[in-house]
């Protein structure tokens, strides 16, 4: 069709805006800004047709050349997407489509303007190749099918002579190693699944994960009572008549995966049930040449059978651990979540474990101070919701989580709510000092318990359990490569921020940087008060910046 008569506009917009595609765009037009050398910077280009026009070509043309990328921003279901007694701090709380997974434009297909609706794309600007200081303009030029000029839209972007520190935090999002196996139908640990594997972890690295959950055994996490998740078990185990025999052979495999791809930790999965720690993990081993499970959710995790074998594995990891020049970078999981309620099976299981690992970092994360208190979890990962008793006792090396059920003032990253909301957490984590951050979904595609598969792309609540986008941050590609979200972008954008309030101290001290912080945020940051709004997210990073430059 001809575009003479076609209306196109375009606006420039910050990552913080979500373009809803059935309502009219509200956000105010951002055109310029600053960032750091070895940084991720991403805006947005939002554009609307007033008639169906098809095979829209976009380019960038800018200085910074092959550094500049863009991705078209796609809508996913929300049916569930908050809680009904949820806050008044999200974009909405009725079902619908939600702007999320950043999905690679095929040339064949271009864009497409949709009739009267908002679309953008996610432009990314990657500054980790090393950037002659200055300011550089990054044009977006959309043409039709046949090179007609629709519109152009000009950023530009003050790049920094000073560099982001590496990132101290530690970082983990349960990576659900099944879930990529029965997504794309392969067996667990085939060639073309340790592939898929190793895709996704990249990702995961270049967006600031640097600890991965390490499935020893199936990791018993999110399973129905009495049921299974698929089997992924990187230590191959035999019973014998003396006893067990192990075999770390795929374990080495990981490892040197993870190296090959900037894996600085490993989280050791959980030895024990979630929620309660009253049994075993599902363990496979190979008993007269078949192979069979034998240990599940049948077993005490306080009987003498499931002790006796950790008592013959945990050594024998503790030498793989030690070969391998590994001491400083595992930690250990003794059950995840668990209630006051649990103590006397948590802290039974606790005291077995640490008898053969107390040289080692024991990570749980928990809501009560308790645990901690009694000397049951020495380094307690408490929710956001519930820091304040660890804050007041002022407990070093503090870690924090967020997942489901922290939605009400805390920041969280659900598709519904604002990204501001998600971004405040950087500078959250640095105010406090806060040494590790737990989030449960990095790929979890099954519905609530692990009882079936779900198709990510028309289910982002786990079938109706726990509020949209909670259960993971990246999408699955068609050639096994992971498909990012929006929200993961922006989660990546607020370890940026502690980095660069980081830098800022090392600069000025810490007194300076937090006033600098905390300008004009109407009183001081905690993890339930804090700014809502993007714009002054937004100038706060314009002032750390300007002080760094200032002070390089």
């Amino acid at each position: 069709m001809s575009t003479a008569d076609v209306t196109f506009a375009t606006r420039l917009l910050s990552s913080l805006e979500k373009v809803f595609a059935d309502e009219e765009l509200q956000a105010a037009p951002l055109s310029r800004a600053t960032a750091l050398q070895n940084e991720t910077f991403s805006y947005q280009v939002a554009y609307r047709a007033s008639k169906l026009i098809k095979h829209i070509q976009a380019r960038v043309e800018s200085p910074l050349g092959s550094s500049v990328t863009f991705r078209t921003v796609g809508l996913v279901p929300a049916e569930m997407p908050a809680y009904a007694d949820h806050d008044a701090h999200l974009l909405r709380s009725t079902p619908g489509l939600y702007p999320d997974p950043l999905f690679p434009v095929k040339e064949s297909e271009g864009l497409t303007g949709l009739p009267n609706q908002w679309r953008s794309i996610w432009v990314t600007v990657d500054l980790k190749s090393g950037v002659t200081p200055g300011t550089y303009p990054i044009t977006v030029i959309f043409e039709s099918k046949d090179g007609q000029e629709l519109a152009r839209e000009t950023f530009e972007l003050d790049v920094l002579a000073a560099a982001l520190p590496e990132q101290k935090l530690i970082h983990t999002e349960w990576f659900h190693t099944d879930c990529l196996a029965t997504y794309y139908g392969l067996d667990v640990f085939s060639e073309r699944h340790w592939e898929i594997v190793e895709q996704f972890v990249k990702t995961a690295v270049a967006h600031g994960i640097n600890m991965l959950l390490t499935p020893l055994f199936t990791p018993p996490l999110d399973t129905e009572v009495g049921g299974e998740r698929p089997t992924v078990q990187l230590v191959d185990v035999e019973k014998t008549e003396a006893g067990y025999k192990f075999g770390f052979g795929k374990l080495k495999r990981w490892v040197d995966m993870c190296d090959r791809c900037g894996v600085r930790y490993f989280e050791l999965s959980h030895l024990f049930t979630q929620w309660g720690a009253k049994h075993a993990p599902k363990i496979v081993a190979d008993v007269n040449g078949e192979t069979k499970r034998i240990f599940g959710w049948d077993t005490d995790s306080t009987g003498e059978e499931y002790k006796t074998f950790l008592a013959q594995f945990l050594p024998e990891l503790v030498g793989f651990i030690k070969e391998h020049g590994l001491e400083k970078r595992v930690y250990f999981h003794v059950s995840d979540e668990p209630r006051l309620d649990h103590i006397p099976w948590y802290e039974s299981a606790s005291n077995w474990l640490r008898k053969f690992t107390a040289e080692f970092p024991t990570i749980d994360a928990l809501s009560n101070y308790e645990f901690y208190e009694k000397g049951i979890v020495p380094t307690p990962i408490p929710a956001s919701n519930h820091m304040q008793p660890f804050l007041d006792n002022e407990v070093g090396n503090l870690w924090t989580y967020y997942c489901c059920s922290q939605y009400i003032d805390v920041a969280n990253r659900f598709i519904s709510m604002p990204s501001a909301r998600n971004r405040i957490l950087g500078l959250q984590l640095y105010k406090f000092k806060i040494a590790g951050f737990l989030h449960w979904g990095y790929n979890f595609w099954y519905a609530q318990y692990s009882r079936f598969p779900i198709d990510p792309y028309r289910c982002t609540d786990a079938n109706n359990a726990f509020p949209a986008g909670d259960p993971f941050v990246v999408y699955p590609g068609e050639d096994g490569t992971p498909v990012e979200s929006l929200r993961f972008e922006v989660f990546r954008e607020a370890l940026q921020d502690l980095r660069a309030l980081e830098l800022l101290e090392s600069l000025v001290g810490r007194e300076r940087t937090m006033e600098l912080m905390e300008e004009g945020a109407g009183s001081p940051i905690t993890f339930e008060e804090y700014p809502r709004d993007a714009a002054w997210l937004l100038a706060c990073r314009e002032r750390i910046n300007e002080e760094i430059r200032k002070h390089s």
